[in-house]
């Protein structure tokens, strides 16, 4: 008996390390169809920019957990300078940086291929953002130099590790063509393995990565567009990450789930009814007022939840450099909306077209807006179409009022270009997303771009809110912050406050406990 109580002892122990192995695949359930583009330059939709993180880096980045842009740090730069007139930056790379798929070493002739596709219209989406940029110089294989057209108020922004920022390898690109949207080559913790259309996506990891090999060695990004279909993968265990609904009853319901951690972060995506100002029967100041007192953004919290959401207070979002609440923002009064559609001539109500997003989450709040206004006398007739439709039509300049969600770099001066610049109104040369028509805030967003002083470059930013909201370009309603749910055996390796990513960050540190 001694004898084989020893041997079972022995069995057991030799067994042990097996069982103690370390999760390393990590899957995430995305409520998405399929996959757009994974060419960073081009990954425009939360689907699309969460992996995309993963796999690239910028020559500067956030601190993982963070979008703070007072601490922005080196990534694929490791130090860089700028002239005292602001206009010229040099960037030193770190060597020995290596592409993921046997691409070789990262150089500065990567950098520089780049940042001019990132800066053409014709191979990124995000082509806007470079236009600053006079020139992309070469000095060696590990010093690049940007010379700029004029002054920006964040140049390390442009350059981070979110969109036009994303270093791509060259000779990947060259070789793979309209390939590269699917099968990508970065220099991030993760590189593409494999995709299944409407299934998953299949990351794997880059061992030989600059800050070390990453501790999780497979990420499965499954496309479960179905909230139900979704929420019972997680609570079966076949989920270890997933994404949540905004919705105070989904963060209730899934917090109250055994060792499970919901996560709310920024950045916030400001929800805002944009307004054309040019066409009947918003051309008329006092309709736009009249709106913006049918808006009552203390009941879009409400109904949205107080942990997923807040009230929209300016046409910037809370938490980007240059916001300010004192702006002159009108507050929900019904008497005074249903007097100032009095004095425009519509004594009986007013009824405006609407093009409208059919995606559930934009067409419920939708519903909830359209009713306020209703009460006002204000009726949206809304014609519902399916979402990339939607957005062609408000780019189209086809909805005399845009419904519309965005979080940017969390700077106002972003937010106040593509909204609000008249160098961005729709359908236009230079088109970005002013659905408004607004010109009235140019001087100021012009003059603050290029401003040094940081407090007259804030007044300027606080002078083009208060026009803007004076002129009632936009109305803001509410902002959403992000949601997504995780186990509570996987540690993401920080403390998840903020991810201009629009998702968790998988890092190198990233693990299972």
């Amino acid at each position: 008996m001694l004898v084989r109580a020893a041997l079972l002892a022995s069995a057991v122990l030799c067994a042990a390390p097996a069982f103690a192995q370390p999760k390393t695949t990590l899957t995430i359930g995305i409520a998405a169809q399929d996959i757009g583009s994974l060419d960073p330059h081009f990954a425009v939709s939360t689907i699309d920019r969460v992996p995309v993180a993963w796999m690239f880096n910028g020559l500067v980045r956030f601190p993982p957990g963070s979008n703070d842009p007072a601490k922005l740090e080196s990534d694929l730069a490791q130090s860089w300078e700028s002239t005292p007139d602001g206009l010229t930056w040099t960037f030193h790379l770190r060597h020995g940086v290596q592409f993921q798929g046997g691409f070789g070493e990262l150089t500065a002739e990567d950098v520089a291929f780049s940042l001019a596709k990132a800066g053409d219209a014709k191979t990124s989406a995000f082509s806007s953002e470079l236009r600053p940029i006079k020139s992309i110089d070469v000095v060696d294989p590990y010093t690049i130099r940007l010379v700029l057209s004029q002054n920006v108020p964040a140049l390390l922004g442009i350059v981070t590790d979110y969109s036009q920022g994303y270093i791509v390898s060259k000779k990947a690109v060259e070789q793979r063509g309209d390939g590269f949207k699917r099968n990508p080559i970065g220099t991030g913790p993760f590189g593409f393995a494999s995709d299944t259309p409407s299934q998953s996506l299949e990351l794997v990891a880059n061992d030989a990565y600059f800050r070390g090999a990453p501790k999780i060695k497979k990420i499965s990004y499954r496309f479960i567009p179905s909230d139900a279909s979704r929420d019972l993968a997680f609570q079966n265990g076949e989920l270890d990450v997933e994404y949540g609904r905004a919705d105070q009853a989904w963060v209730n319901r899934t917090r109250a789930q055994a060792h499970t951690i919901v996560d709310i972060f920024e950045p916030a995506e400001e929800a805002e009814l944009h307004l054309n100002t040019t066409i009947k029967p918003l051309d008329d100041i006092r309709v736009r007022q009249a709106i913006a007192y049918a808006i009552d953004r203390p009941e879009l919290v409400g109904w949205r939840g107080k942990d997923v959401s807040r009230e929209g207070l300016s046409v910037v979002p809370r938490g980007y450099l240059g916001f300010t609440a004192e702006n002159g923002l009108l507050a929900h009064n019904l008497a005074k909306a249903k007097e100032l559609l009095k004095q425009a001539g519509y004594p009986d109500g007013v009824t405006i077209k609407m093009v409208q997003s059919q995606l559930p989450e934009m067409f419920t709040a939708a519903q909830v807006f359209q009713a306020q206004l209703k009460k006002a006398g204000i009726n949206l007739d809304m014609q519902v179409v399916e979402h990339a439709t939607y957005h062609q039509m408000i780019r189209q300049d086809l909805s005399p009022i845009v419904y519309y969600s965005a979080a940017r770099f969390p700077v106002a001066d972003v937010y106040l270009t593509q909204f609000f610049s008249s160098r961005s109104i729709v359908k236009t040369p230079t088109a970005v997303t002013n659905f408004s028509h607004c010109d009235v805030a140019d001087k100021e967003i012009d003059a603050a771009r290029v401003e040094t002083d940081r407090a007259k470059q804030l007044a300027l930013w606080a002078e083009a809110q208060k026009k803007i909201v004076a002129k009632v370009c936009a109305v803001p309603m509410f902002e959403t912050l992000l949601v997504f749910a995780r186990h509570d055996t996987l540690d993401y390796g920080y403390k998840l406050a903020g991810s201009i990513s629009l998702g968790p960050l998988i890092t190198e540190a990233t693990h299972f406990k």
